[in-house]
Order: C-alpha cells, then structure tokens, then sequence
C-alpha cells in the first residue's frame, strides 16, 4: 500500500490500515519518545497516546508533510506534554536525584537503556541520556531527532516547524551544553 493509499484507508476509518501504520511506524514513535522520556513503561504509554492521537486527527493532515514528520511532530509534542505534566506533579522532587544527602551534588544514573544503544555501551549511553535530559526542551528535541535517531536537519526542520538555521543553532548549543555538563560529571566522579 502506497503512503496516500494509506492516508486515504486511514481517513475512511479502515482498521486495517490503521493497524499497518501502527505496525510500520510503532518503533519510530517508540524509539523517538523513549530518547525524551528515558523511561521504558512511560514511552510505552506515550506511544499508545500518539497512535490514538494519530487516529482521532489524521483527518486533519493536510500532506503538507510526509506521513512520517507529521506522526513524528505528534510523538515528540505528546512526549514532551507528557514531561511538563509529570514536572507539574513534582514540583520540586527533581532535587532529589541531583542533590543527594548533605545537599552533596550527586549523579544518578538512570536505569535506562535505548534499544539502538549497543550493550558495551549502555553505561556511557546512560550518562550521556541523563546529560540529554538536562538540555532546554527544543534543545533537546533537536538532539534526539538528529543524533538518536538520525534524522537530516531538514527533517528535524520540518518536524519542530522551524528553519535550517534554527536547527543547527539548536544543536550546536546542545552539543556545547553537552560537553559542559559531561565536563562536570567527570569532575563529580572523580
């Protein structure tokens, strides 16, 4: 089935069709939201989230974009409600996985493991995601949608609705928040 043979059965209520999205595009959103949310059991319920928000408004996509950007703008947009309801809950518990006893600044490392991370490398991929998690949100975003999961500036463009330029500027100012951040967890380790 081509893409706009799959738009056209989606927009008609074809459950069918609908179940081929969900089974072709499961591990994009999947991989996309766990890289936000460094939470397994969270990014699986946020995947259902997107699916069923990709069900109730595909009639709303206009084709402007290809099918996969706009289920991509609808993964990182739920992901990232997500992250502000969950901060919103938490007010100031964040504290705690930072300052440890003493109020001693401490680095947690999460008990998280990305599926395209190679296993002799989940340790530094743990440190670098809880780095990743301490990036400004669209900083962040843009991080995860070029480096994780390898998307071209163009396509991070597209799915943050924003220019080229905006994007490298985003992930230059990443990467060199990354470096600081890291730069500081090796001197707490040390």
């Amino acid at each position: 089935m081509t893409e706009q043979e799959l738009i056209r059965s989606l927009k008609e209520g074809d459950n069918l069709a609908f179940k081929e999205l969900v089974e072709t595009k499961q591990s994009l959103v999947f991989n996309t939201v766990l890289g936000l949310l460094q939470n397994v059991e969270d990014a699986e319920d946020v995947t259902q989230d997107v699916f069923i928000k990709v069900f109730e408004s595909i009639h709303q996509f206009k084709g402007e974009s290809a099918l996969s950007t706009w289920i991509y703008r609808i993964a990182v947009t739920t992901a990232l409600e997500f992250i502000r309801r969950k901060k919103r809950k938490k007010r100031f518990g964040f504290l705690s996985p930072i300052l440890g006893e003493d109020n001693e600044p401490t680095m947690d490392l999460p008990d998280f493991h990305h599926p395209g991370v190679e296993l002799d490398n989940k340790e530094k991929a743990a440190i670098l995601f809880k780095a990743i998690e301490q990036l400004p949100e669209n900083q962040k975003v843009a991080f995860i949608l070029n480096k994780v999961e390898g998307l071209s500036y163009q396509e991070v463009s597209e799915i943050m609705k924003t220019s080229l330029s905006a994007v490298e500027s985003l992930l230059h100012r990443a990467k060199t928040n990354l470096k600081e951040i890291l730069k500081n967890f090796n001197n707490l380790t040390q």
